[in-house]
């Protein structure tokens, strides 16, 4: 089962500056792709995750595990460490959950949502 970062890429925080040509989503799914690229983890980007009061948004997702969204991060390459760092525990986890001791401090206070697995049987 791989874990998968799926990044808003249309994300815009509260005073955005548009002459940096890229959203803030885009800028952080730059630096969430290039901090996961020598880990077990999964990218992709995805135009909106209808988060949109707590831009930048990501989840973290695995088949047979709790998903997660998270939040509400500034894009800098310290919180695309810390999601990395967080989505490499949950592919590490059996069941996606994470004790919160083990979380990187950058995300704590950043989780939105968890979302049970889907059932795989009928």
């Amino acid at each position: 089962m791989t874990t998968t970062i799926t990044i808003c890429d249309t994300c815009k925080r509260e005073g955005w500056d548009e002459t940096t040509h890229k959203t803030d989503g885009e800028l952080m799914a730059d630096l969430i792709e290039a901090a996961a690229s020598d880990t077990p983890v999964k990218t992709r980007r995805f135009s909106c995750l209808m988060g949109c009061d707590r831009a930048c948004n990501v989840t973290i997702q695995a088949e047979g595990k709790l998903n997660y969204t998270l939040g509400q991060f500034t894009p800098t390459p310290e919180a695309a460490e810390a999601i990395v760092a967080y989505a490499t525990l949950h592919a590490d986890s059996t069941s996606g959950q994470v004790p919160y001791r083990d979380w990187p401090q950058a995300i704590k206070g950043h989780f939105t949502t968890r979302h049970p697995p889907l059932q795989t049987d009928e």
